[in-house]
């Protein structure tokens, strides 16, 4: 009986001592960030000295790394932008893709969830380093949630990925003297108070946010009202007509994060509110969907208008028809807009879509796979 329980305490001892090796080991951050422009282009007048930027920003795990790289990514995007003359002080606003904020839920990791081969096997890296953080948020899960382990995956990280988020982004706001539109980030029940963005108990939003040029985060919050299919497990959707609008130097601005672009309740309230121009940060999966046949909307039935196009349009034909391109100008007056899609090589979800110009009238670029600055004068 005692060589059974010293059996089983030397058992219990070793594997905590290699539990404890195994989560204090690898936490550098030395791997090889990719700082590149592949494309850059501009259009309309620049006698107008005030401009839309998207910035279509290709990602890696490594840029989640730490503060320090995600902020040395996007700062290169910004400083990239001024040396080329698209940052106008006070006069421009500047366009992130969806979710970039979203993947610093890897923040802080082992060196091998950044060399993963999938996203599994990430996730499985990052949960067993938090193991006891995990379990508490998994315990405590809101009961609408169908997929607890993605939820506990990024409401554990929540607090450290707001923080990093505000932080980075009102730092270049400011230093830059532009508006950000921050792309978006999954956090739960997000709100902004006396000035910072709070995380709180409650449902995962897929939230965008915007920054003046003085740094300061806009109180109203943009939460997304149509989740895709993928997110619907783990993800909240919010009202449409809770979409706010953002007065900026350049006029009135709307945002629709990704999806909402394709259904008209999100442009009868940019409409009712008067707004004078659309940005729409975005972010699709996988790999070569762009170019193939569009299968319809995910998430929610396809817009009625829009069914007569499936099978028929590619998707990137498909998101210049029936998305913010063409529904900014047909039902909301609104004739400058840019949708601005995520690049990168992002484990093995994949990155696809290319920025979406409205000048006008609609063009799509053909810039998948590349981190470019588009710039649109108004």
């Amino acid at each position: 009986m005692k060589n059974t329980l010293k059996n089983a305490f030397i058992t219990l001892f070793s594997f905590i001592l290699l539990y404890l090796v195994w989560i204090n080991m690898g936490k550098t951050t030395h791997l090889t960030q990719s700082l590149k422009i592949d494309v850059s282009e501009s259009y309309g007048d620049s006698t107008q000295k005030a401009n839309i930027l998207g910035v279509q920003a290709f990602m890696e795990p490594i840029d989640y790394a730490s503060e320090e790289n995600f902020k040395r990514k996007i700062q290169f995007y910004l400083e990239q932008a001024h040396q080329k003359h698209f940052l106008i002080e006070n006069k421009t606003v500047v366009v992130f893709p969806e979710y970039i904020g979203t993947f610093l839920v890897a923040t802080n990791e082992k060196n091998s969830l950044y060399e993963a081969k999938t996203l599994q096997e990430g996730l499985q890296t990052m949960v067993f380093s938090n193991i006891g953080q995990f379990l508490k948020t998994y315990l405590t899960t809101p009961k609408e949630v169908k997929d607890k382990i993605k939820y506990a995956a990024f409401a554990m990280k929540a607090q450290e990925m707001a923080k990093i988020y505000q932080n980075v982004f009102a730092e270049l706001s400011k230093k830059y003297k532009v508006t950000i539109v921050a792309g978006s980030i999954l956090l739960p029940n997000p709100s902004v108070e006396d000035g910072i963005l709070k995380v709180n108990d409650g449902l995962l939003f897929n939230t965008s946010m915007v920054f003046d040029n003085n740094g300061k985060l806009n109180s109203n919050l943009i939460k997304k009202a149509f989740p895709t299919a993928d997110e619907l497990s783990f993800v909240c959707s919010a009202k449409p007509e809770e979409t706010p609008i953002f007065e900026t130097p350049i006029g009135k601005m709307g945002v629709l994060v990704c999806a909402d672009a394709w259904f008209s309740a999100s442009y009868k309230v940019l409409k009712g509110k008067g707004v004078d121009f659309i940005v729409t940060p975005s972010y699709s999966n996988g790999y070569g969907n762009w170019n193939k046949k569009w299968t319809g909307y995910s998430g929610a039935e396809t817009p009625a208008d829009a069914k007569a196009s499936i099978g028929k349009l590619t998707l990137g034909d498909a998101w210049v028809k029936h998305a913010m391109a063409e529904r900014a100008k047909t039902e909301a007056g609104v004739k400058k807009g840019l949708n601005v899609f995520l690049q990168g090589n992002i484990w093995d979800l994949g990155a696809d879509g290319s920025t979406i110009i409205l000048n006008d009238s609609a063009k799509a670029t053909s810039h998948i796979g590349k981190a470019a600055l588009v710039n649109l004068w108004l």
